[in-house]
């Protein structure tokens, strides 16, 4: 029996046991138990030792990711909004870069590719950053196809894990064709444009020959520019045979070894080796970068995670990819066209 005093009347009562509630599922008397932690608001990247050869190496050797989807846009992501692919490798680069005991880089890249932009200027950032003499080796996981192996290219040595998917030298424009469904349901467009190719591409009407035409020749160009950054990274291939390979295919790493595509096929252990080896260190420390929030206990670990909406087993940002319905010239190993 609750006596109805004026301390313990109704509207004193409530909050009491409101707090007693919570306290009681807090502190694990109920299921389920919320467990709150503090964390740092740090937004710069901290370093995280995954390994070490010795008490008293000094050297560092830095794991740099690149996955998923390549885009030069922030990529989206339940609450929050997300990493910006481009800008993230800069700031990585940029941080190896500065310290001294930075000796060398693994790149290790899972992504089908991505925009032809991002993929250029990722390459870019890591060509600038081999001036400063410290070796990248590219470490191609799943899959390093497209843009993927774009931005290998601009590395010192391509190694491949034994089932790893590459290769798909070439350029995609997908777009859509919703002239028949707007049909169907008695929907007609109707553009007003400055000139006749101004909404070449639009997805509400069917592709004139003349729009196809230009296109082709876009796509085209960007194709050139794939041979020549391919020609340049593998300097034991010439162009004729950049082009014999690049048709779009892609190949497992056993074929990319024999064409000349890779390096060689190793394991992340040797990765590492290697690396070291050409940084000229004997003994180093195995490093990698992060936000203050994320944990690495290793080199597996540090590995790009999964993402919901990834499509034909590799990532794939429909919503980012196809925004407002405007096509994109992508570097993407994109099957099921």
């Amino acid at each position: 029996m609750i006596r109805m005093g004026n301390r313990w009347g109704n509207r004193n009562l409530v909050p009491w046991i409101v707090s007693v509630s919570l306290c009681w599922a807090v502190t694990g008397c109920g299921a389920p138990s919320l467990l709150i932690t503090p964390v740092a608001n740090r937004q710069d990247l901290v370093e995280t030792e995954l390994s070490r050869d010795s008490f008293w190496a000094a050297d560092k050797i830095v794991l740099i990711d690149v996955g998923g989807v390549i885009m030069n846009s922030h990529k989206s992501q339940f609450l929050s909004e997300g990493e910006h692919p481009v800008s993230l490798l800069l700031e990585e680069l940029e941080k190896a870069r500065r310290d001294p005991r930075v000796k060398g880089v693994i790149l290790r890249i899972n992504s089908p590719g991505g925009t032809v932009v991002a993929s250029e200027l990722m390459h870019d950032e890591l060509t600038y950053f081999r001036r400063c003499g410290k070796p990248v080796v590219a470490v191609m996981m799943d899959v390093a196809a497209s843009g993927g192996y774009y931005i290998a290219c601009a590395c010192d040595e391509i190694i491949a894990q034994p089932s790893t998917v590459t290769g798909s030298i070439g350029v995609i424009m997908q777009m859509f064709d919703l002239s028949g469904t707007m049909q169907k349901v008695g929907v007609e467009s109707d553009a007003i444009t400055s000139g006749p190719l101004k909404d070449a591409g639009s997805p509400l009407r069917t592709m004139k020959p003349e729009e196809r035409e230009l296109f082709q020749k876009i796509v085209n160009d960007m194709y050139e520019r794939f041979v020549a950054v391919v020609v340049t990274g593998r300097p034991k291939l010439d162009e004729a045979a950049v082009r014999t390979l690049a048709d779009g295919r892609v190949y497992t790493a056993r074929q990319a070894l024999e064409t000349g595509l890779i390096d060689r096929i190793a394991p992340m252990r040797e990765a590492v080796e290697v690396t070291k080896e050409r940084a000229g260190s004997r003994a180093a420390r195995l490093v990698t970068y992060h936000r203050s929030v994320d944990y690495r206990p290793n080199y597996y670990a540090a590995a790009p995670s999964g993402h919901v909406g990834d499509v034909n087993l590799f990532k794939l940002e429909w919503p980012d990819l196809f925004d407002a319905g405007t096509p994109r010239f992508m570097y993407l190993w994109q099957p099921g066209n």
